[in-house]
Formats: C-alpha cells, structure tokens, sequence
C-alpha cells in the first residue's frame, strides 16, 4: 500500500534575525545531507521522514534561540568563564607542585601529571571528577549522548521527544557528528598552538625570545625538532653558489644557524645526562653576580620587596619600617606645608591644625620607632636621640627633621654585617637578581655554549648599570649639533608646512619642523629639515628614559592635552617647550655626561621617517604606568599612593587626622604579612577551593575586577608575595581599566558583552562554523595529525610569541622571572589533550547552566560526574577522617 504523500510546510525562521538564519539553515541542510540522506535513500524515497527531522531541528533551535534573548550574559562572561579558567590553572599550579614534591619521577610522567591534576580536582570541587569523561572515550560519548538527551527534553514539543527514533537520530547527530569533533579541536594541543601564533601574527619574531625558550625548555623533543631544521637549513644554505655581496649575508645566516643548533645540542646533552639545575642556583655557585646598591633597591618596588622578606628573616624589620616611615613623613610634611604656605600668600586665615597635625605625626614616628616602649626598636647613637626628640617636641616640624637619623639607619643597614652585606650572599639576592632580568648564567665547566650570554636577556634596563657602560660612542662630533623647531606656520596638509596641522586618514595631528645644523670636524656644515609629530617626541623620550634612568629627572616633555590640542595659542607654547627639551637634549654637558645618548639623538634628528619604537597602545599606557614606575622608584611618592597611609590622610585634612599619629607606618608594617589582595570569605580555604569561593559580595559590587585580580593571583602564583607588591598590582590593573574603558567601567563591560552576543556576532560565529565544518559546502575530512616535529616546532613558535608580548611593565611591577614564569605556566596548561578537554566541558556546562538557569544543571553533573572511582575513594576518606569525630560526640 502507497500512501498518498502530504506537503508539509516549514518556517525558515529560526531566531528572528535573517543574516542568522541563512547560514543556519545552510548548517541544518549540510547536516541532513551528509549524516542522515546518504543512507536514508538507500532505505526509502519518501521525503516526509527528512521533512519532520528537519522540523524537529528546527523547532528545538527556535526555543534555544528565544531562550538565550532572555539570559543577561553579562554575569557568565565577566564572572563564571573568567572564574572557570581561574579554578581550572590552580587545580594545573596544584599538580605541577605536588608533583614537584615527589621525590623519585619517572621521565615520561605525562600520565602521572594527569592523574595527578584530578586528585586535586576532586579535593576542589569535592562533588565532582570529570576524569571518565575526559581520559575515556566511551564514557565520553556516554556524557555527550546524556546530555543531548536532556537538551532534547527541553527543547523539543512533548510530541516530537516521545519519538524514540526521530530523538536517538537527532542525538546521534548532535553528540558524535557535531559536539564530539568540535571538543576533538578545540582540545588538541597542535590547535591552540597554532591559534595563538595566528592571534600575535602582527608582532615580529624576537631573537631574544627564542633564545629563552630553547635555554629555558626542558623538552627534548621541542630541543630535537629545532636543532633537525637548524641542520636542514644549514644543508641548505652550504650548497648555495653565490658569490659577491650575498656570501656574506649567507654567513651570518650560517653562523646564527650553527650558534642556535649548538645551544639545542647542549641543552639537550644536560637533559638527558640528568645535571640540569635550577638556572638561579646555577648563578649563584658558578655566576658572577650583578651589584645592586642599597640605595637603588630602596626606591625600586620589586628589589624591595626581597630585601623587606630578608630584613623579616633577620630581625631588621624596624630599621626598614622606620627609613620607609619617614620617606612617608617627609612628601607628606612637604605637600601640607606647601598648602599651608600658599593659603599664607593669599591673604587667607590660617589656624594651627596643619603644623599640630604634623608634630603629632612626627611624636608618633618617634614613638613607634625610637622611644623605650617601641617594639622592636631602632637602635641609634644616644645623641642623635636626644638632639632628634628635643626637635619633635619643641620645634616647629619640618620635611627634613629626621634626615640626620635616616641618614644613619641607612647607613647601620647599609654596613652591619647581619642585613645589606648578608642580603648579598642570601638565596633572596639571587631571586632579586633573576626577577630584575639582570641574572647572568654562566657558561656551563665542558660545555660549548660559546660566550655564555645573558641568561634572562640583556639587562641593558637594569637599574645598576652605569650610562657609560652603555656604549663607547664619542661625542665629539654630536657636539657640533644644533637643532631647533622653526616658527609656526598654519597651513593645512602641507608637508611643508614649518609646524602645523595635518590630516591624514580622519585624524588631525600637529606637525613640527626641525631645523638640524652639523659641522663635522673638517670643517664642512650639513643643513637640513626632518619633520616630527609629538607622538614621535613622545616615543623618542620614553626610549631615552627607559634605557638611561638618570634622564627621567633632567628631561621633562612637555605633558599631553586631550581637549582642544590643535588651538593655535597651545601649539604655539608646545612648540616653545619643545625647543627647550630640545636644546637641554644638545646641551654639551648633557652628551659629555652621557655619551651613549649620542647616537639615539642624531638617530632621532635625521632627515628619515621616524620609526616608532612604541606602539599606540605602548604609548598610551605610558601615560600611567610610567607615574606608578616612576613613583615605585621614590618611595616618598609611593607611600602616598598606599591606600589608608599617612599621606592620604593627611591630604584629606579631616577631623580624624589627629589619630594618624597611631597608624603612622602600619601600611608599611603590613607589607612584611601575606595577605591576600581581596578579603577572603571566613569560611573559604584559599587553596582548596573554586577562585571565586574568595569573593566576599559584601565588599563591593566591582565583582569583575575582583575575578580579574584573582586570576592576576592565579597566573602569577602572587598569594606569596607581601603586600607592597600585591598593591601595585591592584592600582596598575584598576589604572589600566579606567584607561581602557575610562571611569563607566561596567557600562563598557555591558557593551561588550552586548556586541559579543549581537546578531551580528552570531551571525559571523554560525558562518565560521559552516565554513569550518563544510569548506565549500563539502564535508570536511578528519584533518590528518601533523607531523611530530612540526607540532615541536609549534610550540616553540608559539612560546616565542607569548613572550615576545610580554608586556615591559607588567615585568616592572612584579618582575620579569614571575612574569615569565607566569606566561609559560600558563603555555604549559594547554599542552595536554585531557586537561583541555576538562576546560571545554567546564566551559560548557557553565554555559547550559546560564541558559537553563530554572533547571537543575548543576545537580545533573554532579551525578554525570560522580561515576568516577576517585569520587568514590575521596567520599571514603572524607567518611573514615570524619568517623573519628561523630564517636567522640
């Protein structure tokens, strides 16, 4: 019997929105197509089957879509996604320690590591273990088909759920056609390998860099793979017959080739030989060791925090607390007496508050550090004693009543043989050392590392270095130089034009002209024009200052100005200051003192197009960053940004100012404390439990910052730093919102999320997966695994670009061995198939918790994910640990 077919119609709507629709039914029509109609046609010619199924699609992604309309997403991707991943590299930190502790570990223990990650998995999140799911492809398929089942359930109409085959064909579907393989990608080493080089493909390959990752890598096959293309290309190159001018680029190549090919062959003979050491250890038997003075570790805020930890060990803790106080004391007493003074010019009634105020600070500085009752105290000379505590209680205060003091517990700090002389020969120094980027390793007894470079890079930027060292460039021609910006001429896009306005591209900019004047030592004058924008003056200044420190105090260019900077009055008085910095930068005296400044001078002033060194962003961020740098380098400033500390109280002038005396230096003391940068939930154990288990909701409402820090935690392994450092870090990432998103921080957020989840971003992320899953409308085949070496060599490109990014002052604020030490943790996480496939279902089932927020997701899961023999030993401990307890009772 042949039943006479019905048309059945079908609504191509989906979502609602057309440039979403298109592409999703495209999806639906390829799916169909390639998983279900090259068999069913085999098996029957009616079309009423292919008809409801694609009904059936259809009509669960019409709830999906009208469900997701409904969900704020704002709270998911500012709080829970950042939260996961945060959770996700502590339990990845935890199992790198704890098999860091094992004493006897066998070679290939990739096995053991991820066994290890879910132990402490389970210790975390205690309810649950997604080591079946992530280890077993059978429970896996399991999951992923329960889970569709569910979906199923909630999306589809009663009548189409209670169809068994129609429901176990679409499921087959979703679970092992889609879901499976897109987990598969998305989880594969060789694929964020790959997706992160793509993602920092704008930034060019650092030499450095590379050098650091096959110095630093401690995988043979990474080492392998680099030293085999190092060969090839130098089988290459030698069978080449050039001659002239090539041949000698060719043996550069050749020599860098060899150069790089003999650092892998060393690395790897000292890996496999089992004698690989601590590169800090390394340094300080065998190193020689850079010398910082006392005075420039006292004013830089990473070196300090060493030498506070140091002085901690020592029992030196008040000589430090007091010379930090009284830097603290001294800006404070100079900005309220400044006040005071300029209210007394004008004319203004003046009562005794500021200098009572002051004393009282002065007496409770003295108190807390000098007197008999301080504890512990600072031990000095009896008549610097007396002649100081005659000067608090009966003078008048002023900036500099505790100078002859300082003076000499800088120098008992500085000479006594128990603090600076011991901090040089501590383990601490050594850390100090390597996180400055100033550690040196030194070329390894019978091994042929050639000339043993710089093992963290060149510490051209240290902060010991003499300028002279820099360079052995004379001046004596440079001093001839003079430059200087010529008259302002107002012309509109005339490269020409002495100093004015140009538009290029939309953007309105100020052009200056410089006239440069040379007369070399024959005798013979050159004349000529370069033109520059401020942003060159701009990029030029943080150049010079960042590799010649002592420049920062004598070089001021002229600040910036957002509103209003092309008005004719304010160009005119930019190009006035300008011609001073100018002439100060030529000065002989200058480039006497400083030689090696010379040729970035004449660099800057030659008649060529300006090559920025800085990018915009770089720029833009050192219009903040280089005020806290700056700041973090005198501690008297650095003090006053501390929150609660004697300076801003002060500034404040409030009724309460008269308990300061009592907090003087208590912000300081507590720099010594670790302490974590939020106020943790009393209940929370910090390091057995989710990141966000830390965040206590009644602190304040900025929950995404908050996450944001923790995650900083994260990364970085911060927790065990002291607090000085740890407030560094909160200002530089609340200076960097503010900077990126301004003071509107969560409308920003709101924004973003809201153009994330557009129709036009759903519309391009529907289109990527139909070109990715069907290029040209053709199934895509299983992509072939990529040979062993190229992945080798993936990663150690990819290596190279993460840190080749690394940010300059994110290592000025917590230290360039940290900061390296961070990024590659972070690397290494992704290095494993399970763990990554762990992260994606994390992911995920964060995800269907949002959408589903009525439903009992979480519950779910847990019951998904409960199977698990580890589940089942960790619930027998924690029954056998808490057996003990309920017989006593």
């Amino acid at each position: 019997m042949k039943r006479e077919a019905r048309p059945i119609k079908i609504d191509r709507r989906v979502t609602g929105a057309n440039m979403i629709d298109e592409p999703l039914q495209q999806v639906i029509q390829f799916s169909l197509r390639d998983y279900i109609q090259y068999w069913y046609y085999t098996l029957s010619e009616d079309e009423s089957f292919l008809l409801e199924i694609r009904q059936t699609v259809q009509n669960a992604l019409v709830q999906f879509s009208t469900r997701s309309k409904e969900i704020d997403w704002q709270p998911y991707f500012t709080t829970r996604l950042v939260d996961d991943f945060a959770t996700h590299l502590r339990v990845f930190r935890k199992a790198q320690q704890r098999m860091a502790e094992k004493e006897d570990q066998k070679k290939d223990s990739a096995e053991e590591f991820v066994d290890t990650f879910f132990e402490v998995e389970v210790e975390m999140e205690k309810s649950v273990c997604r080591d079946l799911v992530c280890t077993s492809s059978r429970d896996e398929e399991g999951f992923l088909k329960d889970l569709c089942e569910v979906l199923l359930y909630l999306l589809l109409p009663p009548g189409d759920f209670q169809n068994k085959i129609m429901r176990y064909f679409v499921r087959e579907v979703l679970s092992r056609g889609i879901l499976l393989p897109l987990i598969n990608q998305l989880s594969d080493p060789d694929y964020i390998n790959q997706y992160i080089i793509w993602m920092i493909r704008d930034s060019n390959c650092n030499y450095e860099a590379f050098m650091n990752v096959i110095k630093l890598s401690d995988n043979i096959g990474e080492l392998e793979a680099v030293r085999d293309k190092a060969a090839e290309e130098l089988q290459y190159l030698r069978s080449l017959d050039t001659v002239g001018d090539d041949i000698n680029t060719i043996k550069n190549q050749i020599n860098s080739l060899l150069f790089v090919k003999k650092v892998c062959e060393t690395r790897i003979q000292r890996l496999q030989s089992g004698k690989e050491i601590d590169a800090v250890k390394l340094a300080a038997n065998f190193g020689k060791l850079c010398t910082v003075p006392l005075d420039k570790i006292l004013v830089h805020n990473v070196a300090l925090q060493f030498f506070m930890d140091f002085m901690q060990q020592t029992g030196g803790q008040a000589h430090l607390f007091f010379w930090l106080t009284v830097e603290g004391y001294r800006v404070t007493a100079q900005q309220q007496l400044e006040v005071l003074h300029s209210r007394q010019r004008d004319g203004k009634h003046q009562t005794n508050q500021t200098k009572g105020l002051l004393r009282a600070a002065a007496v409770g500085v003295f108190d807390q550090y000098l007197s008999e009752k301080a504890s512990p105290r600072v031990h000095i000379e009896d008549y610097l004693l007396a002649k100081l505590e005659e000067g608090v209680n009966n003078e008048d205060p002023t900036p500099e009543i505790f100078d002859e003091v300082q003076k000499r517990v800088y120098d008992i700090m500085l000479r006594d043989e128990h603090f600076y002389p011991s901090f040089r020969q501590n383990a601490l120094y050594i850390r100090m050392l390597a996180e400055l980027d100033m550690l040196k390793e030194p070329s390894f007894k019978g091994s042929d590392d050639g000339d043993g470079e710089s093992f963290n890079g060149s510490p051209t930027g240290s902060i010991n270095l003499s300028l002279d060292d820099l360079s052995n460039v004379t001046t004596e021609e440079l001093v001839q130089i003079h430059a200087f910006i010529s008259d302002t001429v107002h012309v509109d896009c005339d490269p020409y034009a002495v100093a004015g306005v140009c538009n290029e591209h939309g953007k309105t900019y100020a052009l200056y002209a410089i006239t440069v004047q040379r007369r070399g030592l024959d005798g013979i004058e050159e004349i000529w024009k370069t033109y520059r924008r401020y942003s060159d003056f701009h990029d030029f200044h943080m150049r010079i200052t960042e590799q010649f420190e002592n420049l920062g105090g004598l070089l001021k260019l002229p600040g910036k100005k957002t509103f209003n900077n092309m008005d004719k009055e304010f160009l005119e008085k930019r190009k006035n200051d300008l011609n001073a910095y100018l002439q100060l930068l030529l000065s002989s005296e200058l480039l006497k003192a400083c030689p090696a400044l010379a040729p970035y001078v004449f660099d800057f002033l030659e008649n060529k197009a300006y090559n920025k060194g800085k990018g915009d962003f770089a720029r833009k961020m050192d219009t903040f960053v280089n005020p806290l740098r700056n700041s973090m380098r005198n501690v008297s400033n650095a003090v006053k940004s501390l929150p609660d500390s004697l300076a801003e109280g002060m500034n404040k002038m409030s009724d309460n100012m008269g308990k300061m005396s009592e907090k003087i230096g208590q912000d300081i003391k507590q720099s010594f404390f670790k302490a974590p940068i939020l106020v943790p939930k009393p209940d929370s154990d910090p390091e057995h439990c989710r990141v966000s288990a830390q965040l206590d909701d009644n602190v304040d409402d900025n929950i995404p910052l908050r996450v944001m820090l923790l995650l900083m935690d994260e990364v970085f392994d911060l927790k065990e730093r002291n607090q000085w450092l740890r407030r560094q870090i909160t200002s530089l990432l609340q200076q960097l919102i503010r900077a990126t998103y301004g003071d509107t921080i969560n409308r920003k957020i709101v924004d973003h999320v809201e153009s994330m989840t557009s129709p036009d971003q759903v519309a391009d992320y529907v289109k990527h997966f139909r070109d990715s899953f069907w290029p040209n409308g053709i199934l895509a085949e299983t992509a072939p695994r990529r040979d062993r070496s190229i992945r080798m060599r993936t990663r150690v490109a990819a290596k190279t670009k993460l840190l080749e990014i690394m940010p300059d002052e994110l290592k000025h604020i917590i230290g360039a061995e940290t900061t390296r030490k961070g990024i590659l943790r972070v690397f290494e996480m992704f290095q494993h198939t399970q763990l990554n496939r762990r992260l994606v279902y994390v992911f995920l089932e964060g995800f269907l918790e949002t959408l589903f927020s009525q439903c009992k997701f979480h519950e779910l899961f847990n019951k998904l994910h409960s199977r698990s023999e580890r589940m089942r030993k960790y619930r027998q401990r924690q029954q056998s640990y808490h057996a003990p307890a309920l017989q006593k009772r």
